[in-house]
């Protein structure tokens, strides 16, 4: 434990004097006021936002060069909550929950206090997960290292699958938009055994399609597409009206966190492991951390008219969120949301690849990250209180012109990594694609992933084969079989969600998933991991003793002989 903690004080010293430097700094400074002001505009996602930064940072050295986008990423978990705020509207999907009470405070006459509050719940939120990355991260990726290629496939499996099963109702669509990611990323050679696949005799397509162009095809050029297909709503700045002389409270707003310290605590840790989940993100995670502060609530009433914990609670969890998506990351090599995946696509451009392996192989970038994480976050409290008017004044530029330079950086930014035109195609059709699928209900978020990880199954499934031609191995080892489990239960998770109340079963779905579960980790062996499943079997029979006690009613209020009727 010593040598650990001195190894990882000389890395943190290493990465800060690295990082330490008037151009580094510079450069995290304009990241997280260009995230700031991204966040602002609504329909701008954090995503988007980092996917545009990332041709900047082709020539840079891998430190700077990530230290900026975490900069971009940390402040465009922030710049959302300002026009959700001030004009109702949220700056980002991670920023709804936060206008429910942020809203109706400042229209009430307290916009200094509703910003004090995002703003510091923001900080609170972003310091928590910095030390769950840096903390848990080095953990994770200890356990990674007793994976091997067939549990490392079941894993992007499950990826997949828990992605797809986060579009609710589009459970199909989800897996549909998962797989044609996987598809993508076959056309072109293949890196195992050297044959050409889907080229179609184009020479441009050996090489298959470039990831970055095909990232900022589907989600920022389709994006583009969708906010300007109405002319009307095209010609129209994103708003009108909004209130700009307001001043941020930061003294009531510090005095009402310490009242409410514990909404800030559990919705942060809300924050983290949703991240964690792949594809869950933020725009989950305030909506799930709202809930919980409303229930555990003394006053829950209140919330909706504009009470303090109506904003503590979403933007704390929200901007925890990425912490978790990059302790998978790190720890892993899976991201865990379309953010993450992006920077996955920063670190591949500069020949580095996440896996169990990386903080062992390379420490200084590994707590480079981790340092411009808290450094971003100290950044972002102190820019968000000298540009408030800024954030405002971007909502009213006018939406095709905003469209027309973002695209102008697309195009730029997708030339300049390989000065290739055939990227630039790709982009045109990509986002067509992706314009398409929103337009059908397609989930993109599965898709992206699809193409982020393809690669990484393909090349553990080729691994798994040439070791052992024997299949059971995706389903009899231990952690590819939790892996399976897992999947199974989320992929039925939206029709438990949906039958939940209404169907006899569903009474069983908590439990049954419990006891599944607990199986391979008891196979693993080892001290901590049979604990760990007796604990998750004795909370699968506790829920389902909670039902016993109801009369197992589906939702507390029928009794069985209902029950029976209506299953």
């Amino acid at each position: 434990m010593v040598e650990y903690l001195s190894d990882a004080f000389t890395h943190f010293t290493l990465a800060l004097q690295g990082l330490w430097i008037w151009k580094t700094m510079a450069l995290m400074a304009i990241g997280v006021a260009g995230g700031l002001i991204a966040g602002a505009i609504p329909g701008f996602t954090i995503a988007m936002a980092v996917v545009l930064t990332l041709p900047f940072t082709f020539s840079m050295p891998p430190e700077q060069g990530v230290a900026t986008m975490v900069s971009v990423m940390v402040g465009g978990l922030s710049g959302g909550l300002m026009a959700g705020i001030l004009t109702g509207i949220p700056g980002t999907p991670s920023s709804v929950a936060t206008t429910f009470d942020g809203f109706p405070m400042a229209r009430g006459g307290r916009p200094g206090l509703a910003l004090g509050l995002g703003v510091w719940s923001s900080f609170f939120g972003g310091i928590f997960s910095a030390i769950c990355l840096m903390t848990l991260a080095p953990q994770l990726a200890r356990v990674g290292l007793e994976f091997q290629p067939w549990d490392f496939f079941m894993l992007v499996m499950f990826a997949l699958t828990i992605t797809a099963s986060l579009a609710g109702k589009h459970l199909v669509k989800g897996l549909i938009a998962g797989a044609l990611g996987l598809l993508v990323r076959t056309v072109g050679e293949d890196e195992a055994v050297g044959m050409a696949r889907f080229d179609f005799g184009s020479e441009a397509l050996l090489s298959g399609f470039d990831f970055i162009a095909v990232l900022i095809g589907l989600f920022a050029f389709s994006q583009l597409l969708s906010d300007v297909r109405d002319p009307k709503t095209a010609r129209k700045s994103l708003q009108e009206q909004g209130t700009v002389k307001a001043k941020i409270d930061h003294i009531g707003a510090l005095k009402e966190i310490a009242k409410h310290w514990t909404v800030i605590l559990r919705s942060s840790t809300i924050g983290v492991f949703t991240g964690i989940l792949p594809g869950a993100g933020g725009s989950v995670a305030n909506i799930l951390a709202y809930d919980q502060a409303k229930k555990a609530s003394k006053t829950p009433e209140k919330f909706g008219t504009g009470t303090s914990e109506g904003i503590m609670a979403p933007e704390s969890s929200n901007n925890a969120v990425e912490g978790g998506a990059l302790i998978t990351l790190i720890g892993l090599g899976i991201p865990g949301d379309v953010t993450a995946a992006v920077m996955l696509g920063a670190l591949l451009i500069h020949d580095v690849v996440p896996s169990p392996t990386f903080i062992a192989e390379e420490p200084v970038l590994v707590y480079s990250i981790f340092t411009a994480f808290f450094i971003a976050t100290f950044m972002m409290i102190i820019l968000q209180s000298f540009m408030l008017r800024m954030f405002v004044l971007v909502t009213r530029i006018r939406m095709y012109m905003l469209a027309c330079v973002i695209l102008g950086f697309c195009g730029i930014g997708v030339f300049a990594l390989n000065n290739v035109t055939f990227d630039l195609w790709s982009l045109l059709w990509f986002g067509i694609i992706g314009f398409v699928m929103r337009q059908f209900g397609f989930p993109l978020a599965p898709m992206i992933l699809g193409v982020v990880l393809g690669n990484i199954a393909e090349l553990n499934l080729a691994r798994a084969l040439a070791i052992s031609p024997d299949l059971t191995l995706f389903f009899t080892r231990p952690w590819s079989m939790f892996f399976l489990i897992i999947a199974v239960f989320s992929a039925a998770f939206p029709i438990f969600q949906a039958d939940r109340g209404r169907k006899i079963w569903t009474l069983f779905y908590m439990p049954l998933a419990c006891f599944a579960a607990a199986y391979p980790l008891y196979m693993m062996g080892g001290v901590p991991r049979p604990i760990i499943a007796t604990i998750v079997i004795a909370f699968g029979g506790w829920t389902l003793w909670k039902r016993w006690q109801s009369g197992w009613a589906l939702d507390g209020s029928v009794d069985e002989q209902t029950v029976i009727r209506e299953g």
